[in-house]
């Protein structure tokens, strides 16, 4: 089966790097797949857009630029907060920190400098501005069971012999 723009349940193993270079930045190679439900926004839109039509079994190399990856860098994202709100943190340029967002999600910010008053921190996502590039492997590919696409969960809600404390 090939996988679609709506409620596949796919799996993929991949690394990727930063386009031009040869560090891979993240990879799941050797452990379990990421698996997700297509178009639930679930990973970056442009490496979803170029799954679909692959089946299981097939590879491919993907390069997502960074406006369908994570997006540019937006220079009015960094916010200088009082040194306070940081006390007990041992603070260095260049760290992530993780926060809370304004609708309760967490969000990672990264220290960009910092003195005496204050604390200058980017909202932009590290890989922000970076176009990408992913090897990727389909380990799975099928459609999505009803559960599955109402829920956004691979397995769904619910699970067939009870493990899951569900009673079922």
């Amino acid at each position: 089966m090939a996988i679609e723009n709506e409620n596949s349940v796919v799996g993929i193993e991949y690394e990727v790097k930063e386009a031009g270079q040869d560090t891979v930045i993240d990879s799941n190679k050797g452990s379990s797949p990421l698996e997700f439900i297509t178009g639930k926004g679930q990973i970056i839109p442009g490496l979803e857009k170029e799954l679909v039509g692959m089946e299981k079994g097939e590879s491919k190399t993907i390069t997502v630029k960074a406006a369908d990856a994570y997006g540019e860098v937006n220079p009015e994202a960094r916010q200088t907060l009082p040194k306070e709100q940081f006390e007990g943190i041992d603070l260095q340029k260049g760290m992530a920190l993780y926060g809370q967002g304004e609708n309760g999600e967490t969000v990672q910010v990264t220290v960009v400098d910092f003195d005496e008053n204050g604390v200058t921190i980017d909202f932009n996502h590290p890989l922000a501005g970076k176009d990408l590039v992913f090897d990727v492997t389909v380990t799975e590919a099928r459609p999505a069971t009803e559960d599955e696409a109402a829920t956004g969960q691979v397995g769904g809600a619910h699970c067939a012999d009870g493990s899951c404390g569900c009673g079922h």
